[in-house]
């Protein structure tokens, strides 16, 4: 997952069509996706999840490849589950330090349920 510091985001330039910003109050499954490359997700507050369910909507139901930016109230220790609903990077919030960020992937190993990310439990991977 690629981390962004607050201070090096400078979001979508106006009129940018390759990048769509969905509001968290809208269904991802109705977006129109035709040329866009990003979709940038806004977590309004680290309390409200909505984003982590459009990301996954958008990842396993709509085969979105492209970037899927968290944006808004990102903590470091969402960053986790963000990558594993379909999230391929994030913007912290300010405050941030971008190392302390970058390590929490190191925390884990591996999962034993599948995600948007590994469509396969790890028992049925180790049985592969």
């Amino acid at each position: 997952m690629q981390i962004l510091t607050h201070s090096a985001y400078t979001g979508p330039a106006e009129g940018d069509s390759s990048i769509l910003v969905l509001p968290n109050d809208v269904n991802a499954l109705e977006a129109n996706l035709d040329g866009v490359k990003q979709v940038d997700l806004f977590f309004p507050a680290f309390t409200d999840g909505r984003a982590f369910s459009q990301a996954y909507l958008l990842r396993r139901r709509l085969k979105f490849t492209g970037d899927i930016r968290a944006t808004g109230d990102v903590l470091i220790d969402q960053l986790v589950q963000m990558q594993r609903t379909g999230f391929s990077s994030a913007v912290l919030r300010e405050g941030v330090d971008a190392a302390d960020a970058q390590r929490q992937f190191e925390r884990f190993g591996g999962y034993y349920q599948a995600d948007a990310v590994e469509h396969q439990p790890h028992f049925a991977q180790e049985a592969a």
